[in-house]
């Protein structure tokens, strides 16, 4: 079963993942440290999860879940980054696939930006999201979604304990 998870504190495609998750059956995990109240939708399958506020504790909520049948939407790199290294897909609100080709050169330029950042420069944020971004973030979705539902997740066999 393939699973969309949501980095939900800042995400601006909250709607856009509800409605593929409900045309395609999935569940949507909307994980949140509770710094902005985030309403849900009334969908028995769209699940919030609040977690303890603090430094990439949603991260890691994600990131021990997901499998390779699983999609997350998250602007934050370093969450992409493991979630590609658990065998899942990402991708950002603006539709752009992470991948383990491009997340490398992505990790190292926000390296350098927080850098830029600690010495003073501003570096400015991310554009505003317009109606061609929301539309290529629907395609991209429905492309991850249906990759991810063509993987199968075996689940390990551990050997029998020993006496």
């Amino acid at each position: 079963m393939t699973d969309i998870y949501v980095d939900g504190d800042a995400c601006p495609v909250r709607d856009e993942v509800y409605r593929v998750a409900e045309r395609l059956g999935l569940a949507v995990f909307v994980v949140s440290n509770g710094s902005r109240p985030i309403r849900p939708p009334a969908n028995p399958s769209i699940k919030m999860i609040t977690v303890a506020a603090g430094a990439d504790v949603a991260d890691d909520w994600i990131a021990e879940r997901i499998t390779p049948a699983d999609v997350c939407v998250t602007s934050d790199i370093p969450l992409a980054a493991r979630c590609l290294a658990a065998g899942g897909r990402a991708l950002t609100p603006t539709g752009r696939h992470w991948t383990p080709d491009n997340i490398g050169n992505a990790l190292a330029g926000r390296a350098v930006s927080q850098h830029m950042r600690e010495i003073g420069m501003n570096t400015g944020g991310p554009a505003p999201l317009t109606k061609a971004d929301r539309s290529k973030f629907l395609g991209a979705l429905d492309t991850a979604v249906q990759a991810a539902r063509r993987v199968v997740v075996r689940p390990s066999i551990k050997p029998p304990a020993e006496d």
